[in-house]
């Protein structure tokens, strides 16, 4: 069955994560996407992190489901043959600082003149304006800047930045979403082409959460508090059995408080007054975790896990990698599926991220080489001939 985005082309001419995941998440619903390279320096992301057999695995799977091309469009001669692209396509997702494709005559002006229905998904770290506007961002830094890092880590140590992309994740999936909006608004309301600035910022300002509206109305700051949480939930954390592993323990609603105390046979608690609310028990937290903490540690993970689940409470396992691959939720519910590819072989990849009962996602290939679906789409769908095409492999302009 095709994707609900069958018919829909996208020219990824981004670089790294956030961009081109956004793109990834299109292509997985059946867009047609062409990423665009430069013909000496690719992306990044080609060399980013584990490799089997040469290959990068973030590159197979960010890169999965795209054609690739490559195209030195700082130049005029790319910058023109980028704008034949452009008029044939429906989305262009880029994550350059502000400016840079203007200067190289690939404005917005200039893009909706080559395709007035043209939707331009801009990725930066701040937004297209603002004094910060033209500073080199990662998601690092804007981790940090979001309110994570500070309210992230224990209580007596220092803030703490996660180890993987998680703004670019973020950010790339809302980048997904907007660009379905604009197609809406276009196909289903008639209403033309647009830019779409987003930034990295924005969308884990929006995760983090109120902090700034406590801290503007009452002036209080969340602290870090390891796995508690955000103050206002007991027991919320994390738990190690007797066995050495882990679970994640959630009780945010009075039900599951109520079932969690009386699988560690302490319904005495359930009349204590305090008990009743989430701010009374927060109030004596110390305590509610030491005897659910205690009850824990005595018991294998495979024990604590059955028993609060019978009970109908909210627990988790705190998976590995390892983990992952063999629980049976994600077996069965198939998050991960497994591919077959020519360069690394059978390797899984996170599903597409939602199933559709009429047009569901799907992984057709995983990342291909760097230009090597140049001569298909320069030939073949643009018309130049093959004389041409040596003339720009010559001066540099395409790979």
């Amino acid at each position: 069955m095709p994707g609900p985005l069958d018919g829909i082309r996208v020219l990824d001419i981004s670089t790294m994560l956030a961009a081109p995941l956004a793109a990834q998440i299109l292509g997985d619903y059946g867009a047609d996407v062409i990423k665009v390279e430069h013909p000496v320096r690719p992306d990044s992301l080609h060399n980013h992190g584990v490799k089997v057999n040469g290959f990068s695995l973030y590159w197979k799977q960010v890169a999965r489901n795209k054609r690739c091309v490559a195209i030195d469009f700082s130049t005029e001669e790319g910058a023109k043959l980028l704008l034949e692209m452009v008029a044939k396509a429906d989305v262009v997702i880029e994550n350059f600082r502000p400016g840079t494709l203007a200067r190289w005559g690939l404005g917005w002006e200039q893009l909706q003149a080559a395709n007035p229905n043209i939707i331009v998904l801009r990725i930066t770290g701040y937004g297209q304006y603002g004094p910060y506007s033209g500073q080199a961002a990662f998601g690092t830094v804007v981790e940090a800047m979001s309110g994570l890092a500070a309210i992230t880590g224990e209580a007596d140590g220092g803030p703490i930045l996660p180890n993987f992309g998680l703004a670019d994740s973020i950010a790339g999936v809302t980048g997904a979403g907007a660009i379905a909006m604009a197609l809406y608004h276009r196909d289903a309301k008639g209403g033309g082409g647009q830019e779409i600035d987003l930034s990295l910022l924005a969308p884990i300002m929006s995760a983090v959460g109120i902090g700034p509206a406590i801290y503007q109305k009452t002036g209080a700051l969340q602290s870090r508090l390891g796995s508690r949480g955000d103050g206002g939930t007991a027991p919320r954390n994390v738990y190690k059995t007797v066995d050495g592993g882990w679970v994640a323990l959630s009780a945010v609603a009075q039900s599951v408080a109520d079932r969690v105390f009386t699988v560690i046979g302490h319904e005495e608690y359930l009349e204590l007054p305090w008990f009743q609310t989430n701010s009374g028990r927060w109030d004596h937290v110390d305590e509610v975790d030491a005897l659910v903490g205690e009850w824990i540690g005595a018991r294998s993970q495979e024990e604590v896990l059955r028993l609060f689940s019978e009970a109908g409470a909210a627990i988790g396992p705190v998976n590995t990698a390892k983990d992952i691959l063999e629980d049976p939720q994600v077996i069965a519910a198939q998050f991960l599926v497994h591919i077959e590819d020519n360069d690394v072989g059978d390797v899984v990849q996170n599903a597409p991220l939602f199933k559709m009962s009429k047009t569901p996602g799907k992984i057709r290939f995983l990342g291909a080489a760097h230009a090597s679906s140049s001569d298909e789409v320069f030939e073949l769908e643009l018309g130049k001939s093959k004389d041409e095409l040596e003339k720009l492999r010559a001066n540099g302009v395409i790979a």
